[in-house]
């Protein structure tokens, strides 16, 4: 079991890393927005559980393949940048009735999770950083590394909820304010679908598995 002061050093630090809004904060404030805080929420609890994926196939080491494999890398980063430019495009380019221009359909909180948990669990840096970052805080002396590791991948995504649970809140109390405006409410899948194609586009064109 590691130590009070290294368990405390690693919140300390996974907080300060996940203040910092990515990817998965962009993609859970614009659900948040769109949809409300339940909506934000729901992505929040998807993208933490494939965190949990990451971080045990870290402690295994199943996340190295990516680290030595190119080939591997860019086949989930593609796929994750593919699947996110869907989601963009099957957004800008639905078929859309009268009724539903100033109220948008809602997605189901399930598919809102498989999309979290989608959109996190196909960015190979994800599983990279994990890969690169648990291990900093692991004491052979203090017993199995591999247990460790799952604590400290456990911790991080308590962390995550807290952080990323205060990003879907604040999402939501902007999404309440763009509700009251009628301009947002006709352009909002426009606004939608462009966020979720810009993140797929920057997840295509950044780095490789050498960087």
């Amino acid at each position: 079991m590691p130590t009070l002061t290294t368990i405390a050093l690693f919140v300390l630090t996974a907080a300060g890393l996940l203040i910092i809004p990515g990817p998965s904060v962009l993609y859970i404030v614009t659900r948040s927005a769109a949809q409300g805080r339940r909506a934000g929420l729901a992505s929040v609890l998807g993208i933490e559980v494939a965190g949990l994926v990451h971080g045990l196939a870290a402690a295994l080491g199943l996340s190295a393949l990516l680290l030595t494999s190119a080939l591997a890398f860019n086949i989930v980063k593609y796929v994750g940048a593919a699947y996110l430019i869907y989601l963009g495009l099957r957004t800008l380019f639905k078929r859309e009735r009268k009724q539903e221009a100033l109220a948008p359909a809602q997605k189901s909180f399930a598919q809102i999770f498989l999309q979290g948990f989608l959109v996190d669990l196909l960015n190979p840096k994800t599983a990279l950083f994990f890969y690169a970052f648990l291990p900093q805080f692991v004491d052979p002396a203090r017993g199995s590394a591999i247990w460790q590791m799952l604590f400290f991948g456990l911790l991080f995504e308590v962390v995550g909820v807290i952080t990323d649970g205060t990003y879907a809140l604040l999402g939501s109390l902007a999404g309440r304010f763009l509700t009251t405006n009628r301009l947002y409410q006709r352009v909002q899948r426009y606004v939608t679908g462009s966020i979720y194609i810009g993140l797929g586009l920057t997840t295509a064109v950044t780095g490789s598995s050498q960087d």
